[in-house]
């Protein structure tokens, strides 16, 4: 039987890991066996990078933590050589970089997941691996609500082109020319008289 102090600290842990996983937008949970400490540690720095915390718990602490947390269908995950990656605020970050790793590394799969609190199996955490990052998603939206205004500007442009008035530029510039002919006829003038 474990002393008082070893509960204490299991305790904690589980409390810690809780807190984190509701605080969570995403995580994924991976089997990290055959991976190599090379390959190990540029995971782990690349993850850290992306802002997402990878860390290998104890299979039955992890277990009761996500069963606080709300996410009791993880529970069943975590056995053999279990890791988990928690993202707070990038929900792709954790499921792209590990779908990366996964291809590399044969032994090394992604067993499932967790959005916003919505427990995902391993499909469906390889789909949202795939999906485009928040700012290209952001640059395609942009574009795609300035197309209609540039092709507004372009159709524009094209009828004032096609009915022959001038731009503002071009009257700018005949208004520049304009006294600059009006000097030279009375000087032509003066000099006849």
């Amino acid at each position: 039987m474990p002393s008082a102090k070893i509960l204490e600290q299991k305790q904690a842990i589980v409390s810690e890991l809780t807190e984190k996983l509701k605080k969570a937008t995403a995580g994924v949970v991976v089997n990290y066996s055959g991976i190599t400490v090379d390959n190990d540690t540029k995971l782990r720095a690349e993850l850290r990078k992306a802002g997402v915390e990878y860390k290998v718990y104890k299979n039955s602490l992890t277990a009761r933590a996500c069963e606080a947390a709300g996410l009791e269908g993880l529970k069943d995950e975590f056995n053999g050589m279990t890791a988990i990656a928690i993202s707070e605020n990038d929900p792709i970050a954790a499921a792209k970089i590990l779908k990366d790793y996964a291809g590399k590394v044969e032994t090394f799969e992604i067993k499932a997941g967790f959005l916003d609190g919505e427990i995902m199996n391993k499909e469906e955490v390889l789909d949202l691996a795939d999906t485009p990052s928040k700012e290209v998603l952001i640059g395609k939206l942009i574009g795609s609500l300035m197309s209609p205004l540039y092709g507004l500007a372009f159709g524009l442009q094209a009828i004032i082109d096609k009915s022959g008035e001038e731009t503002p530029a071009s009257e700018e510039k005949s208004e520049e020319t304009a006294p600059a002919e009006a000097t030279e006829a009375p000087a032509a003038e003066q000099a006849q008289a």
